[in-house]
């Protein structure tokens, strides 16, 4: 199932309306937020997927780092979560899933947040990951919508996860470049989040499987503008690009591209590779922030000190037609 299906599912469900509901699915934002009082808000999010990895103990630490970022985009902090654990009855020793299990509750106990317990069922493939609750005050809520003309875009993590890791199950030679993206896959979201905190953010996302394009169209459409990304900007883990020119592709890029394809526009002078990784799904992706211009060296100087490795992407720009998002 792509974007476009399950926008179409969600589209088709009743509204949900509550005086206290104060993000819900409407503009596709990361986690939903309710108000329990006029000072506390909790976070609410889920994710789990099939491993990409092949160290059980590795995969639980991206699954939770993955999961624990919803939280952080919307400006919250984590407090509790809940396993989410799918595996096979027969043919995988159940110490996997112990393993597993420990990298989720070791990435949560590095920011304090507590494994209450959790779900797990009888699946023919391995799936992790946490439902987590977090808490924001109502009136310093970080959403995926609000961008305006003159803003920068930041961008916190680099790209290619799923091209290094698709190219390591082929069995390529990509040791270096695995290490990489596990070591940016495993890095949690809180000391970026908090870098920001003191700052007048617009908007922000984090970018996860529907790629920087994806998550930056849900943002220029949700708050009107055109965002310009600058291709040559880009961060990108090690022989990402490299991979990406020799053919490296992933069905989730591909689907990306195709539900994106009347969206955003690609400059005919952009290359290739540099096409695959903007388009490229991510997990546990860094954050895309729009941030006043005046803002945006201290905002560096803040992700720098906290050796969050942020460079800036591209601008958002006004939008009287055409397409929500330039790639050039």
């Amino acid at each position: 199932m792509g974007p476009a299906d399950l926008s179409k599912i969600l589209g088709a469900l009743p509204p949900v309306v509550h005086p206290d509901l104060l993000v819900g699915t409407a503009t596709s934002d990361d986690a939903g937020v309710y108000r329990l009082t006029p000072d506390l808000a909790i976070v609410q999010t889920v994710d789990f997927f099939a491993p990409i990895v092949d160290d059980p103990f590795t995969f639980g630490q991206i699954a939770a780092a993955n999961a624990l970022s919803d939280v952080y985009a919307m400006g919250g902090e984590p407090r509790t979560a809940l396993n989410v654990a799918a595996f096979p009855q027969a043919d995988v020793p159940i110490e996997i899933l112990g393993d597993i299990l420990r990298g989720g509750i070791e990435k949560a106990r590095e920011v304090g947040v507590v494994v209450l317990g959790g779900h797990t069922l009888v699946d023919e493939e391995i799936k992790y990951g946490m439902a987590v609750t977090g808490v924001v005050h109502p009136d310093r809520i970080w959403r995926n919508v609000g961008a305006q003309p003159g803003d920068v875009l930041l961008l916190t993590k680099p790209l290619g996860t799923a091209i290094v890791t698709t190219a390591a199950k082929r069995g390529e030679h990509v040791a270096d470049a695995l290490a990489a993206a596990t070591a940016s896959m495993t890095t949690l979201n809180a000391a970026a989040a908090r870098a920001l905190a003191s700052v007048p953010l617009h908007a922000c996302t984090d970018v996860t499987g529907f790629g920087l394009m994806g998550h930056g169209y849900e943002m220029a459409h949700g708050s009107g503008v055109r965002l310009v990304v600058d291709a040559t900007a880009l961060p990108m883990l090690p022989r990402a690009r490299e991979l990406a020119a020799a053919g490296t592709s992933t069905g989730g890029c591909r689907r990306n591209r195709a539900w994106l394809s009347d969206k955003v526009a690609v400059a005919p002078t952009v290359p290739p590779d540099l096409v695959e990784i903007a388009f490229d799904p991510q997990t546990s992706g860094g954050l895309l922030v729009a941030i006043p211009e005046r803002e945006s060296k201290r905002a560096l100087d803040l992700l720098h000190a906290a050796n969050v490795p942020a460079v800036r992407i591209g601008r958002a720009e006004p939008r009287p037609a055409g397409p929500f998002l330039n790639l050039l």
